[in-house]
């Protein structure tokens, strides 16, 4: 019975029952949710489908194969790590909010039809961004509600799209609109307007260039906890739906491209920690929308594996920034420094989720990032595979390098306090543990794929080459260093594109609306100088001395008379 119930749908209608247990027992009733959702997704049957006929429509609400089961299950991994994770937090409303959104993030991934996942895709939205504004500050609620409009805005999108598909071809079924096999590619051009919509929604979440501000305006604004969630499911549910329904599309290779390569400037000089998990963030997703676009075997699997990595490794670096937020309270470099003395065990942590999505051998990042810059190889796509390779050395210095170095080494900020709790520590260990058991022992994740493709990650060319990438961006990070584009001193602030509506556009419209105003002001004094004159010239002619107060003879009353009557006849027949 319980299998024929979209998986996740424990975990969202148990969140309402937390509230009756009260602050204490809420962070345990939503790890025991998410446990609970686990074993029966676990048990689910392989390739399993529920079809409801709602409305004459036949909708998949439950759609279980190789794809599905993957993103399934690492999402219900992040979201067991989250809830120990949060275990400390007396916030019924965080917990609630975890649970639904990551609930509704699973049904999504599992959901065969265009109806159900928007349903979910706008539960994701409405539920995560309590998770912001659960920070309390007016940046996080100015930053949660510009992230619900657009996140609202992409279901939005992806509801017309889907309306306008099953309008020109009778079908709500999600699959790729491309009707693309693995390494067949296509063309936006090939696209209808309904799919085309549909792909704009998609890049909206999965943060596609020039749409990706959102994630770095909202990210570090959450909850130390409730970040570890939101980086966990949105944009990931993003890169199922565009392996999903998009794979193959040749354009993603270079809006992919894009995403590696412009975040590594920003992280580079960006100040407060967690923005540049943000940037980086954005980077990695570059890597799956290539793999996306690229559209072979090797690349769709490179592409799912690394999803799956990443939201672990990723997890984790903004477990170990949200530890050091939660007893320093801060994540600014020029502010931290010296707190491997006093929390060892989160330094070690956060190195290990560093060097994880630096690629670094034997951890889990090597053996999925390394799959789609093979894929980009084989298919002779030299300018892709270089540009890979820069993006690859330059999230290795922003984030395997710079982040644990200017948070726990650097300069001694004389700041000691105490080791982060221990439910902090113990889902951090759990994730590290993850990390190297994937990069050691990679085979259980190979056979997840959705792909029987075989591959040799531990070849001397790859260890070879990921060694001199390491070795690249260490040297970078030295030469920055000495280049004083690091002095402590300098607190940065980026301009990123959404200047431009937060600050540009708001100026504008701010200036026209003066000029509107200055206008209709003369407008207005210059109609009442017209009517003032104008009574004023009535009244005068009214009086005795008038040519209107004057007596008219009969007949010029009789002329006039005959004239207005006239003109009247021409309109009315007109």
């Amino acid at each position: 019975m319980i299998h024929n119930l979209p998986p996740g749908l424990i975990m969202v209608l148990g969140a309402l029952l937390l509230p009756l247990l009260g602050q204490r027992l809420s962070a345990w009733g939503a790890l025991v949710l998410s446990s609970l959702s686990l074993v029966a997704f676990w048990t689910t049957p392989d390739f399993h489908a529920v079809t409801l006929n709602l409305f004459g429509q036949d909708l998949s609400i439950v759609r279980i194969d190789r794809w599905s089961w993957i993103f399934g299950l690492v999402f219900h991994l992040a979201a067991i790590t989250a809830s120990i994770y949060a275990l400390h937090v007396k916030d019924t409303k965080q917990h609630v909010a975890g649970m639904i959104y990551a609930g509704s993030a699973i049904a999504a991934c599992c959901a065969g039809d265009l109806i159900t996942l928007f349903v979910c895709w706008e539960l994701t939205a409405v539920s995560s961004v309590f998770l912001i504004w659960a920070n309390g500050t007016e940046t996080a609620y100015r930053s949660g509600m510009r992230y619900l409009i657009i996140q609202v805005t992409s279901g939005v999108l992806l509801l017309s799209g889907a309306i306008i598909h099953f309008q020109q071809t009778g079908s709500l079924v999600f699959e790729n609109f491309l009707g693309l096999e693995p390494g067949q590619r296509g063309a936006i051009s090939d696209l209808g307007f309904g799919p085309l919509l549909i792909l704009i929604a998609f890049g909206i979440k999965g943060a596609f260039p020039l749409l990706h501000n959102w994630l770095q305006d909202s990210y570090p604004n959450g909850t130390a906890t409730g970040t570890v969630f939101l980086s966990a499911f949105t944009t990931k549910l993003a890169i199922y739906s565009l392996a999903r329904g998009f794979a193959g599309l040749e354009e993603l290779i270079w809006i992919g491209c894009a995403m590696t390569l412009f975040p590594i400037v920003f992280a580079v000089i960006e100040n407060d920690l967690r923005r540049v998990l943000a940037y980086s963030l954005n980077n990695q997703l570059g890597f799956m929308v290539v793999g996306i676009g690229i559209g072979t075997e090797l690349a769709l699997n490179g592409t799912a594996a690394h999803a799956f990595c990443h939201i672990i490794y990723k997890s984790l670096l903004f477990m170990s920034m949200g530890a050091v937020l939660f007893r320093v309270g801060t994540t600014k470099a020029t502010e931290l420094g010296g707190l491997h003395k006093s929390m060892p065990f989160t330094t070690v942590f956060c190195m290990i989720g560093g060097g994880a999505i630096a690629g670094f051998p034997l951890l889990s990042g090597f053996v999925s990032k390394s799959m789609i810059i093979s894929a980009a190889g084989h298919e002779q796509m030299f300018a892709v595979w270089i540009i890979l390779l820069i993006a690859s050395a330059g999230v290795m210095e922003h984030s395997g390098i710079k982040i644990p170095f200017f948070a726990f080494f650097a300069h001694d900020s004389g700041k000691r306090v105490k080791e982060a709790p221990w439910n902090m520590l113990t889902a951090m260990a759990i994730a590290s543990f993850c990390c190297i058991a994937i990069g050691v022992y990679y085979q259980p994740l190979y056979d997840m794929l959705p792909f029987d493709t075989h591959y040799e990650p531990y070849t001397a060319a790859h260890v070879i080459m990921q060694f001199q990438l390491l070795l690249f961006a260490a040297l970078a990070f030295v030469f920055l260093m000495k280049a004083n584009l690091y002095p402590a001193e300098i607190r940065s602030t980026n301009l990123d594109t959404d200047w431009v509506y937060r600050r540009l556009l708001p100026r504008l419209f701010a200036h026209i609306g003066k000029l509107v105003r200055l206008v209709d002001s003369l407008f207005r004094v210059a109609c009442l100088a017209m009517i003032k004159r104008f009574l004023t010239w009535l009244s005068k002619s009214c009086s005795a001395q008038g040519w209107l107060g004057s007596t008219w003879s009969t007949s010029s009353m009789a002329f006039w008379a005959a004239v207005l009557l006239g003109v009247f006849l021409i309109l009315y027949y007109l």
